[in-house]
């Protein structure tokens, strides 16, 4: 009887996760597309980056706030009205657009519309994942979302290239209307179990907000992970902030061997997702995490010191395995340790600080690289003469400098966890929660 409930709740889970898949495939095609276009119009970075910005700022604002409503309401609810707020808005932009009144500031009033409804979604999905599966399956489920990414890193960039040329911005809005549809249709029929509400979950809205930060601040290892998330999560998206135009200027600009570079990612996160599913009840999880982290770093090294698509590929195909296996069972610590009517504030205070380490990343990434290490490269450059032999020269070799910095300081945090005894014993020193005496 309990297999069948399991076997039961994993194909639940699965229909959910793959509407989620098609619907998010449908979208980030969406994205890459009205890239394309806002580029075709503009010829400015500044447009593309600045919708990315107006997505992540209203995230950040209202990430407290997403996770007492997430704790309080119908996650059900909260995730279908995530996917019926993005699927509106594309209507919108798609009304826009045959209409030809489509503008650039338009479509940073829709990253911001679908961003703010996608923290509640998300939260919503990541907090319903241990209601409805058995916790020896939290790691494979986890992984499942790291092959949702790199699922979408190898097949959207493909579709929107094909399909813009081939039926356009408007054929490409209505398939992504259609994979919304999709996820809904999926989520209405599926059931999800609501958390039992606890008098943690009644507390004054307001002074409930900072309950996830009060939370983590009493549970000191799982704090001591969260800064070990903070930290790969700065140092990772700095260094990603910096591999793109690092390998451009290297090649000269050929976007052939990005896209090579972009598929070893995508083909290493999914090699890393069969790992985990094939091994994924780790006994030791945190030196999992740890020898992970330490996967991520090392061949990043080698990545900034390589100069050819040759060097590039495979630590690029190690990085993401690595970051796959790791971050897998990272997150299946946090749905083990956090019990279910907790997890949206919990979750939320976590994603709040990570979104920070991103933020961070992106805007100190760029002037650091244009007004310190490219000049220092650049001919009679302060560096050129101690370090030229290793990194070369030109703007590619003080980028280069900057993305190796990253992968050395995220070996470092990998290393030095090992040598934390309150972070190492965390497994022992943490209950799970559905073992803590009530």
């Amino acid at each position: 009887m309990l297999k069948q409930l399991a076997n039961s709740s994993l194909r639940n889970f699965l229909i959910i996760w793959l509407g989620q898949l098609v619907s998010g495939i449908g979208s980030v095609t969406t994205a890459i597309a009205l890239e394309i276009w806002a580029w075709s119009i503009t010829g400015k970075a500044t447009a593309l980056t600045l919708v990315a910005f107006f997505g992540l700022l209203p995230s950040i604002l209202i990430t407290p706030i997403s996770g007492v409503i997430v704790d309080r309401f119908n996650r059900k609810l909260l995730m279908m009205l995530g996917d019926t707020v993005a699927v509106l808005t594309t209507i919108v932009l798609l009304f826009l657009y045959i209409n030809e009144d489509l503008q650039i500031r338009h479509l940073y009033v829709a990253a911001a519309l679908v961003g703010t409804s996608g923290q509640f979604q998300s939260l919503a999905y990541d907090a319903s994942v241990p209601l409805m599966i058995p916790k020896q399956y939290y790691a494979r489920a986890s992984s499942l979302q790291f092959l949702y990414s790199h699922s979408i890193i190898i097949i959207a960039p493909a579709l929107a290239g094909f399909f813009y040329n081939l039926i356009g911005l408007i054929g490409i809005w209505l398939i992504d209307i259609s994979t919304f549809l999709v996820a809904i249709f999926t989520l209405f029929f599926i059931p999800i179990p609501q958390p039992v509400q606890t008098e943690e979950n009644q507390e004054n809205f307001w002074q409930d907000v900072g309950y996830g930060f009060r939370y983590l601040n009493t549970h000191k290892s799982l704090l001591l992970l969260l800064v070990v998330n903070f930290l790969l999560t700065f140092t990772d998206d700095l260094a990603g902030s910096l591999s793109l135009p690092m390998i451009l200027a290297r090649t000269g600009g050929d976007t052939l061997v990005l896209g090579s570079i972009i598929t070893a990612a995508g083909c290493g996160g999914v090699i890393g997702v069969l790992i985990v599913n094939k091994w994924g009840g780790f006994k030791n999880k945190i030196k999992v995490i740890l020898l992970g982290i330490i996967g991520v770093g090392l061949p990043k090294i080698v990545f900034g010191l390589g100069r050819t698509m040759w060097l590039w590929i495979p630590p690029q195909f190690l990085c993401s395995l690595s970051f796959s296996i790791s971050g897998s069972v990272n997150n299946a610590i946090w749905l083990a340790k956090v019990a279910p009517n907790l997890q949206g504030r919990v979750f939320a205070a976590r994603s709040l600080l990570l979104q920070l380490a991103s933020a961070a990343a992106a805007l100190i990434a760029g002037p650091l690289a244009d007004n310190v290490f490219i000049p220092a490269f650049s001919q009679g450059g302060s560096l050129v003469g101690i370090l030229g032999g290793i990194f070369g020269t030109g703007a590619g070799a003080g980028i280069a400098m900057l993305y190796v910095i990253s992968a050395v300081c995220m070996f470092l945090v990998g290393l030095v966890g090992f040598n934390v005894p309150l972070l190492r014993n965390l497994e022992k020193n943490v209950p799970d929660h559905d073992e803590v005496a009530v």
